[in-house]
């Protein structure tokens, strides 16, 4: 298994970064690393992402989980499951007003010991995304 983890807390009600975190047409504009996004984030519908990282290359995803507001989980890989990625975006809510988001990636499956080697350390990536949803949803 190898897996990405970045949080921060955002100054803002879950509403209002679940808004800005669901609206995937417009991660270009506030997440450096996102080219595009085709596709809605809807429970069922499938996605492909494009990233600077992987120039050119879609990212076949399809939405697996969908909490309003609280969750939602992104699937992708090989058929068989032969290699596996899963995506999960959690919003915890907090009395004060603020929300504790959390992006979460793990991969797994068979073929990860010779795909895995592939991956670029995502860290730096995830904080970024991170940052972004952060500033858009608290200026927003």
């Amino acid at each position: 298994m190898k897996e990405f983890k970045a949080s921060t807390q955002i100054n803002a009600p879950a509403e209002k970064v679940w808004s800005v975190l669901t609206e995937v047409s417009a991660w270009p504009s506030w997440d450096p690393n996102c080219d595009k996004v085709d596709g809605q984030a809807v429970l069922g519908n499938k996605l492909k992402v494009y990233t600077k990282l992987s120039p050119g290359r879609a990212f076949p995803v399809k939405v697996t989980e969908f909490t309003l507001n609280r969750k939602m989980t992104w699937t992708g890989g090989m058929p068989f499951g032969l290699f596996t990625g899963v995506r999960t975006f959690t919003l915890d809510p907090k009395t004060d007003g603020s929300v504790d988001f959390t992006m979460h990636e793990v991969y797994g499956g068979p073929m990860l010991g010779l795909i895995g080697k592939s991956i670029p350390d995502m860290s730096r990536a995830f904080e970024q995304f991170c940052s972004g949803l952060k500033s858009r949803s608290e200026t927003r």
